[in-house]
Formats: C-alpha cells, structure tokens, sequence
C-alpha cells in the first residue's frame, strides 16, 4: 500500500493505493463501488490480467482514503483521480469500475471502458423505501433529523455527514448522457441476479454505448469475485490497443 497527497479544490485529499506488476507496459485502473474499497477489487483480479500493470485506489472517503469535511459529487471524483493519476505519473489505456465506479470510470474516457454491474441508470425504488423516505422528509421539519440512522438505507449509516451528502449526490443522479457520450470501447459485465443495478440497466447502458458488448454472468451486485478470471481473460482479449470488440 502507498499513498499520494493530491490538492482538490483547495482541500487535500491523501489517497491510498496499490500496484501490481509495475513493469508491464499498459495500465489498468480498477475502481471499488460505494462503500467498498481497493482490496476487493484487489482479491477479485490481482492473480489475473497479467499482461498489465494494475492500480487499485481508495477513493476518497472509502477504504484508508478518509474524507471528514468535503462534500463531493461523481464528477469530482473523476477530478480526483485524474489528479491521482497525473501525481503518481500513470498512464491508464483501460479503466474499470464497479458500480458507483463505473460511473468515475465512464467520465475518465479511456480507450477501454469495463463496467461491472455499473450504477448510472435510476432503478426505481421499492415502495416500502418510498414510504420511508417521505416519512424522514414529513418529519424533518420537526427537529426529528438525528433520526437519520433509522431512515437511511445500509449504504449510508455509518457516514459522516460529509459522505452521507456526498451520497445524496451520486445516488439518484441521472447518467444516461454520459455514457451515450462514451464513444471508446467498452466491456459491460453483468450479475444476473443482481438487484442493485438490475441486468436490464446493462441492458439499456449496452444500447447507450455505441462499440460495447454485455456479457451476463452468475451473480449478484459482487458477480465479478466468482467470474475474475473470465472478466479478466475478456479483458484481456478485447481492451489490448490493437483489438476491437468483437
């Protein structure tokens, strides 16, 4: 593990990271979802893609990359690890990104996108978290706030009030444009039993995404822990420079 000191925004932000296999001549970025961080991607791939050089990050506020005070949005975060990326002086040609990850790796536009059961399309809420939710805003007028914890959903209620509106940030928000406006090559691996982002929202991402090809697995939201070595001979196959999608 190694860290990296950036400056954001007037704010400081000190990242944690990893790197496999550093003499290869390309680089993959892997990037965690929400609430998880560098060492399960690291457990997912690190044995695999041997033809390329990895870098696992902590985005801030996850894994050992703290943020108590800074308040930020998907696009920061893409700020940042460009930041990163430019500090640590790495080139990436293939970037991957697990759920909200696929998110900051779609707006890195790299030459080779993988998405992994990707956020980025607004599933519909259940209507027990609707019910929840409009019960949290009728009472938050009186004072009732602190009761947060019993309204938020797991994502989010060990946060500090900074994450927790950085959450409030990410996780409804709209990305259809972006990745429509993703014109590189791009792998879209899928759980099949996942309920957090449903296969139909790889469907949809799939059609948005002009040169990109599904691929649905076994799985649920953490399908790509038991399909690694397939995603990673995919990968691989697809995303070296001289290959297209096939």
């Amino acid at each position: 593990m190694a860290i990296c000191d950036i400056e954001y925004k007037g704010k400081r932000f000190e990242l944690s990271y990893a790197v496999k296999n550093p003499s290869a001549k390309e680089a993959i970025l892997i990037l965690h979802g929400w609430g998880s961080n560098k060492e399960i991607m690291q457990q997912a791939f690190g044995r695999y893609l041997g033809g390329f050089k990895h870098i696992y990050l902590d985005m801030p506020g996850f894994g050992s990359s703290p943020n108590e005070d800074t308040v930020l949005t998907t696009h920061d975060y893409a700020e940042i690890v460009k930041l990163f990326l430019q500090a640590i002086n790495a080139e990436v040609s293939v970037v991957a990104g697990h759920s909200f990850g696929g998110k900051v790796a779609t707006l890195l536009n790299p030459k080779c996108l993988v998405l992994l059961s990707s956020a980025g399309i607004l599933v519909p809420k259940p209507l027990k978290i609707r019910l929840k939710i409009a019960i949290f805003k009728a009472l938050k007028p009186f004072g009732i706030a602190k009761l947060r914890k019993l309204f938020v959903s797991a994502d989010a209620k060990e946060m500090n009030q900074a994450m927790y509106e950085t959450f409030k940030n990410v996780v409804d928000e709209l990305f259809e444009e972006n990745f429509a406006n993703y014109k590189g090559k791009a792998l879209l691996f899928w759980g099949k039993e996942d309920t957090a982002t449903p296969l139909w929202t790889g469907e949809k991402i799939e059609k948005l995404i002009d040169n990109s090809k599904l691929y649905p697995l076994n799985g649920d939201h953490y399908f790509f822990l038991q399909n690694a070595p397939f995603i990673s001979q995919e990968i691989e196959k697809n995303c070296k420079d001289t290959n297209d999608l096939g």
